[in-house]
């Protein structure tokens, strides 16, 4: 890792995150919201620092609640979506590009939508924030197994290689 990277790293006090890359809780709202779809009382929202430094990637995951990336410096990002197999077996996956080459600073990801990230520079760092609303739980959090994208019909698309190459484990 390179050292300004790294320098980065610590000076915003960010930890490894279960799905790739590093983060850090800035903002947990104090006012509660009740969501149904959460079964209770959630933060209105949440906020986060979220960086992918060079070779790593954000690997296939999903939130019960809305996520929207804010975009910061370095690389452009690639934020990619699984968009329902039905039909169209060549094109399942939706790329949105965030940075300042792609002239686009922020995206939102709708609740319950697979989704993944890496770097467009792999030999660079990506520095987001991410707001989820109702706020961000680990309990509401799932990574992507291979079997579970195989099940939905994945595998059977020509984009199964690139979706693939970012599960967390590509043996599992």
């Amino acid at each position: 890792m390179n050292p300004s990277t790294q320098s980065l790293i610590q000076k915003l006090a960010l930890a490894p995150h279960p799905e790739g890359g590093y983060y850090r809780e800035t903002y947990r709202a104090p006012l509660q919201v009740h969501s149904s779809i959460h079964g209770g009382l959630r933060s209105a929202f949440t906020s986060i620092h979220f960086m992918l430094a060079a070779g790593q990637y954000s690997a296939w995951h999903r939130v019960a609640s809305d996520e929207s990336w804010f975009f910061h410096e370095g690389s452009d990002v690639e934020v990619h979506s699984l968009l329902p197999v039905a039909g169209n077996r060549d094109r399942v996956v939706h790329t949105q590009t965030l940075g300042v080459a792609s002239g686009c600073f922020e995206l939102t990801i709708p609740a319950g939508t697979w989704f993944a990230a890496r770097l467009a520079q792999n030999d660079s760092h990506s520095l987001v924030s991410c707001v989820v609303a109702p706020g961000f739980e680990f309990e509401d959090f799932e990574l992507a197994s291979k079997d579970q994208l195989i099940e939905a019909g994945y595998r059977d698309t020509v984009q199964w290689p690139m979706i693939e190459s970012l599960l967390v484990s590509k043996g599992a």
